[in-house]
């Protein structure tokens, strides 16, 4: 079994050097593909990443034009080659050595799709004030609309059988892929998991892209693609029948 990380790359010059040595060191209970996808950084980033070397199976590529996370996300999952596909920013946000941790529900075969989640009550770490209250209202309002009853719904850590997310048909290209990935999981038939992560938030200063405005179209993304976007379209149909409800027009 092998799991694919796929890293968006956008302006990450300054750590990913370090970034880099980590993430192909880091030692996985199965073997692991590395997809990186430079989205047009205007910095060094992308000849860092083609003259580094890797000891890693690894992928490079590069977008013509800056079009966001999500669009460097559908190429990534396009060209992986795992059976479990995860996300990984290409920080030092959130800690790889929880990747494990992750991958183990898989490898029990008790999880489908595993979510890190930086707010699990057994996860005691300290968080900001302002980011938690802006992500958990988010979450409860994504819970609201989805069904799902999740912590992080915003969490970069979102591992998936590759059966599943490479048969979604994925549209959002800057941030939100994640309330979009939320709500067109709900309506399958799948095991989704939590598991407790660390998590290092970083400040603008330090390279974080994220804004109040992508928090804006957050909200306008789970109301769009839990309410108003047909069912029959989130799919694609080579999508296993075992996780289509029985009921319902859902290709």
């Amino acid at each position: 079994m092998k799991v694919s990380l796929i890293t968006p790359i956008y302006n990450e010059e300054s750590h990913l050097k370090d970034f880099l040595e980590k993430i192909d060191s880091l030692q996985l209970p199965i073997e692991k593909e590395l997809i990186f996808v430079d989205d047009c950084s205007k910095d060094s980033s992308f000849e860092v990443l083609k003259t580094f070397t890797f000891k890693s199976n690894v992928k490079i590529f590069k977008q013509e034009k800056n079009n966001g996370k999500g669009a460097a996300l559908r190429k990534g999952i396009e060209e992986a080659t795992g059976e479990i596909i995860g996300i990984q920013d290409a920080d030092f946000e959130y800690d790889m050595d929880d990747i494990p941790t992750i991958l183990a529900p898989f490898l029990k075969g008790k999880a489908d799709v595993v979510f890190g989640s930086r707010y699990r009550p057994e996860n005691h770490q300290v968080h900001r004030t302002f980011h938690y209250l802006i992500n958990r209202f988010l979450t409860i309002f994504s819970n609201l609309l989805s069904g799902l009853y999740l912590s992080d719904m915003e969490t970069c850590y979102k591992f998936f059988k590759s059966e599943i997310i490479k048969n979604i048909n994925l549209e959002s290209n800057r941030f939100g892929f994640e309330p979009e990935i939320t709500a067109k999981i709900a309506r399958l038939k799948i095991r989704i998991l939590e598991v407790p992560i660390s998590y290092y938030p970083r400040s603008y200063i330090e390279g974080k892209k994220i804004t109040w405005k992508d928090g804006i179209a957050a909200v306008n993304h789970i109301i769009v693609f839990n309410i108003f976007r047909s069912k029959n379209k989130f799919f694609k149909s080579e999508i296993p029948r075992s996780y289509i409800p029985t009921s319902g027009n859902w290709l």
